[in-house]
């Protein structure tokens, strides 16, 4: 900074206000002082103004599956509403990691991050508790707690999975099947809390549960090739997938079948709605989430609370979900 404020003839001070206040400096100084920094190619040291500030100007984001285009719209989102206030994401990657989450709360913590985003892999409501006694608010994105004990962004999952499995049931289907896992997982329990509602108000229907360790496509496609590899008269007429990708791989495996078609056979819906899923070979029905919604809203909260200093830990933001209509279950 010394040597811009030489080259333009200007004190240390002004640089400084032409970096952070231009507003205070005449328009002509800011013009020579632009002009001395292009020229010297300064890069001024944030990691220091950070450590004077005693905050950074970003923000911590964690999910569960990066993979999963369903957080990367959550990410974009978040991205959007940091980048108005002049603020950066960290994305982090939990990859359904309990350990791996920790380390990044860690991380996002010695970075002195101005707040956490966190899709948590698990109900370890203490961590997070202690994280922001430390000074870093948190808001929970497509999850709540019971005692809505942190701010929060999501879907109403029960009322998705009732969406899902009374869908199934409403076009005739009574022998449903729900694939989801890990249940550790707060909303694959949700869903299929709201699928076994939906079953339980239907005469005659009956829910079987496949229980998988990832929400994976991989996963997905191994559910599906078990259920085809089923006699004929035992398969299921309906499946309710937790999420798209689980729905996607169970239709790759579905439709290698000879004598089993989609939807005539086995209707399936999945959840979410990325874009896989009405790009698929056979277009997948699924309950709509506002992903880039989510993102954004959970950052405007944070944002909101350290603008006041006021917690605001009774907030919650629940979205409803939306059931979307295409092939893999249209009669």
């Amino acid at each position: 900074m010394r040597d811009v404020a030489a080259a333009a003839s200007v004190s240390v001070g002004t640089v400084s206000n032409v970096l952070n206040q231009p507003a205070k400096v005449a328009p002509a100084t800011v013009e020579r002082v632009l002009r001395a920094i292009t020229d010297l190619g300064f890069v001024r040291n944030d990691a220091a103004r950070q450590l004077r500030a005693g905050r950074s100007r970003s923000i911590g984001l964690i999910v569960l599956d990066v993979r999963n285009p369903f957080f990367t719209d959550i990410a974009r989102g978040a991205e959007d509403r940091a980048a108005e206030d002049g603020m950066t994401i960290l994305l982090g990657n939990s990859d359904e990691n309990a350990a791996r989450e920790a380390s990044y709360l860690d991380l996002f913590q010695e970075q002195r991050v101005n707040g956490v985003l966190v899709t948590p892999v698990d109900e370890d409501v203490p961590r997070l508790e202690r994280l922001r006694a430390g000074g870093t608010p948190v808001v929970l994105v497509d999850r709540t707690t019971d005692d809505q004990s942190f701010c929060s962004v999501a879907v109403n999952d029960v009322e998705g999975g009732e969406l899902a499995a009374g869908h199934l049931t409403a076009i005739g289907r009574r022998r449903l099947v729900f694939v989801g896992g890990p249940p550790s997982i707060r909303q694959v329990a949700d869903r299929l809390e709201g699928a076994r509602r939906a079953v339980a108000e239907t005469p005659g229907a009956t829910l079987e549960v496949i229980e998988m360790g990832a929400l994976t496509v991989l996963e997905g496609r191994r559910a599906g090739e078990e259920i085809a590899a089923r006699p004929a008269a035992e398969r299921p007429d309906a499946i309710f997938a937790a999420n798209d990708l689980l729905a996607v791989g169970l239709l790759q495996a579905l439709v290698m079948i000879d004598d089993l078609r989609v939807p005539q056979d086995i209707a399936l819906i999945g959840y979410d709605d990325i874009d896989f899923a009405s790009a698929a070979v056979v277009p997948l029905s699924s309950v709509r989430q506002p992903a880039t919604l989510i993102g954004y809203t959970a950052v405007d909260l944070l944002l909101r609370e350290l603008g006041d200093g006021v917690p605001r830990d009774e907030r919650t933001v629940l979205f409803r979900p939306e059931l979307v209509v295409r092939d893999s279950t249209r009669p």
